[in-house]
Formats: C-alpha cells, structure tokens, sequence
C-alpha cells in the first residue's frame, strides 16, 4: 500500500486508496447533509470512518468537503480544510479529486482552490490537480 509519491516536489495523492497508514485523512467530497451516497463518500463512511450526517470537516480518518453547494460554497470549505491541515501537522491529508465526480466540476475548476495548500507539507493532492496548479 503506497498512497502518496513526491515527483519534482509535488506531493501527489494516489488515485486508488483502498487502506490508510498511519496518521493517514482521506479527503472526500461530500454534500453539506453528510449523506454519503455514493462515490468516495461512500467509501468513506463504509471503510474510514465518516460520520453520516457530518458533511464537513474531520470525522473518523477522514475529511468530508461539500461540494454540492456552489462553488463559492466549496472555495470557503477547502479554505477551512487548509486551516485544519495546518492545525494537525501530524496528519497526512489525502485528497482525491474532489468536486470532480457527482458534483459536475472540473479540474481546471477545482485545482486552483488548493492552490494554498500546495506548500502544506501534510497535503498530496491528486496528481490531475498538479496538473491544472
């Protein structure tokens, strides 16, 4: 199990996490009611630990995003999740690509909200984010 790679100083998030190591937050995307349907969330809940009916912030090993609320709704959720990530050096966040999937956003949407959080030494993100920053 390897979920995370540095390649030319990007800390990138692997595209397949089926376990977490130690000290290891799967970031997710969520809807704000916390019901984790479907996709990663859904994952989420069943194997790391999210909360049904948390649908931001730490919950389990995890960290839930809204994303069905607008964007300027998730550009204020990944700013509080950047504060969090600097609150808790000792984690490890792995997100995926959040925003990318049931929510409709792409990428090139959604990346440059991270963009803070690329000098997160705690943070990888997914490699199509790198992308797109």
């Amino acid at each position: 199990m390897k979920n995370t790679k540095i390649t030319d100083g990007r800390r990138v998030a692997s595209d397949r996490i089926a376990e977490l190591g130690s000290n290891e937050v799967f970031v997710f995307g969520s809807n704000i009611q916390g019901a984790h349907g479907g996709g990663a969330a859904w994952f989420a809940y069943k194997h790391f630990g999210a909360e049904w009916g948390v649908g931001e912030g730490l919950t389990g090993r995890t960290y839930a995003l809204p994303t069905m609320e607008g964007k300027a709704a998730l550009e204020k959720a990944v700013d509080h999740f950047i504060d969090c990530a600097r609150q808790h050096p000792g984690l490890t966040f792995l997100v995926t690509a959040v925003g990318c999937g049931i929510a409709g956003y792409t990428c090139e949407e959604v990346a440059p909200l991270f963009k803070e959080a690329t000098s997160l030494e705690n943070v990888y993100l997914p490699q199509a984010f790198w992308d797109v920053l």
